[in-house]
């Protein structure tokens, strides 16, 4: 296996775990099979998806860099920090493992998901406002903006580099907790539209939406906005 082939196998591996985990908290919260109705929570969608990314990262980490995410791809190749000629089995790596990974987390939970009418569990959308409708996009778009802003300022500063995996996993819970509200805080491509593929698939309420092109483009803006504003921090163990 060639070099890029590995690094391929290495970005579908970790986005498969992250998005497994990840979409498998949404489901937990939404069905909570095991202590009744609503005994999963906001928590667990926001600490499991820092977990699902701090699972994906180490997992990935042998065998690729571990970017897990088409966003942070795509802005430090532009940033010049990442070779063009990856950029490619990269992102195809991490749409197919965020495929898989939904599709895993599916399996895991169908026969809920079948009895419930196929809530969408897979892909984001906008927060309810107090009272009643949905939050804006453009509010949901400066979320993911910013979140996304924050994730990639951790890549690009967070050192020590053997601790970077612990980091992004708490990042990812820290943006859940702080900015999820708006727009679900989706912060990677392939986190949201692979699910969204399979969601609509599915047919699970909301997921052929044009709002796809919310955590698609702000996840994007935001990290190269942090790659061309912020320099890489020293390099340290």
């Amino acid at each position: 296996m060639g070099s890029k082939e590995r690094e391929a196998l290495g970005e579908a591996l970790g986005t498969f775990l992250l998005v497994l985990l990840t979409v498998g908290s949404a489901a937990n919260a939404t069905l909570s099979p095991r202590l009744g109705p609503q005994a999963f929570g906001y928590d667990a969608l926001a600490l499991g998806s820092g977990l699902g990314v701090l699972v994906g990262v180490l997992c990935a980490r042998p065998l690729s860099q571990a970017h897990l995410n088409p966003a942070v791809t795509l802005a430090l190749a532009l940033r010049g920090l990442f070779p063009w000629g990856k950029v490619l089995p990269y992102l195809l790596g991490q749409f197919l493992g965020g495929f898989l990974g939904a599709l895993g987390a599916y399996l895991a939970y169908r026969e809920g998901l079948l009895l419930q009418g196929m809530p969408n569990v897979f892909s984001t959308g906008p927060g309810l406002l107090p009272g009643g409708g949905a939050y804006p996009w453009k509010e949901a778009l400066a979320a993911e903006v910013l979140g996304t802003f924050t994730l990639m300022a951790v890549v690009l500063q967070a050192r020590p580099a053997h601790l970077l995996p612990l980091w992004l996993g708490l990042t990812v819970a820290g943006v859940g907790y702080g900015l999820g509200g708006p727009g679900g805080f989706a912060l990677n491509p392939a986190r949201d539209l692979s699910p969204r593929l399979l969601a609509s698939l599915l047919g699970a309420e909301g997921a052929a939406s044009p709002y796809a092109l919310v955590p698609l483009f702000g996840p994007l803006l935001g990290a190269g906005l942090a790659a061309f504003l912020l320099r890489p921090g020293p390099r340290s163990p």
